[in-house]
């Protein structure tokens, strides 16, 4: 080979190395990966409370204690998220009672008030009350059924169904599927079985936007 056919053939060499590696560096960061499937499996249950639409095409699974400031702070945001999207989102929440007692006791509640057909009004009012009943340093579980009276639950109803052992079901269900998909804080969210890559409330908003946009929707 001359020496001129061998320049030749370095530079073809150092061209092809040199688009390689711009490739790499230029190319679109993935999407946020879907969750395996047997974790989408488990992250909604027929007995999970649904929040708009049924057959929304777009679902934000949020594992939520009611005893979590941080859940409180995200309950207008959820809400808005909703009224910006309409049919297209639902919510569909997951018991995660990381607070002892007092949040088990305002998830049967819940549960309770499901049963009576005014669960989003007593979630409104656990939300709105929830310094008053959920202080870590003292709370006060005593109050959450006189404070969710106002809100049109029946209390002396909901003293059995506290009771029942189908609300206890739901409560070991999603404790099991709380460890089994590995949520460590409260809330945690996943849109679509896709988890957030970074919790906030912009990244909520944008990743139910391209949810909804990819639907069609």
């Amino acid at each position: 080979m001359t020496r001129r056919h061998l320049l030749l053939a370095v530079l073809a060499v150092a061209v092809a190395i040199f688009a390689a590696a711009s490739w790499i560096v230029t190319r679109p960061a993935p999407q946020a990966m879907s969750v395996a499937a047997e974790t989408a499996e488990i992250l909604v249950r027929p007995h999970s409370p649904v929040l708009g639409t049924e057959d929304a095409p777009v679902t934000i699974v949020e594992f939520f204690d009611p005893a979590c400031e941080s859940c409180r702070a995200f309950y207008p945001i959820v809400k808005d998220i909703m009224a910006e999207h309409g049919d297209a989102v639902r919510v569909v929440i997951r018991y995660t009672p990381f607070h002892g007692d007092v949040s088990e006791q305002a998830i049967k509640v819940l549960e309770a008030a499901r049963a009576q057909g005014v669960f989003e009004p007593v979630l409104q009012a656990l939300m709105e009350t929830q310094p008053e009943w959920a202080s870590h340093a003292d709370p006060a579980p005593d109050l959450i059924l006189p404070i969710v009276a106002e809100a049109g639950l029946d209390p002396d109803e909901a003293k059995a169904q506290l009771l029942s052992p189908m609300v206890l079901g739901i409560l070991n269900q999603d404790r099991a599927d709380v460890q089994a998909i590995g949520v460590r804080a409260t809330p945690t969210f996943f849109v679509n079985e896709r988890p957030l890559a970074s919790f906030g409330e912009a990244q909520l908003r944008d990743l139910v936007a391209a949810e909804v946009r990819a639907a069609g929707s």
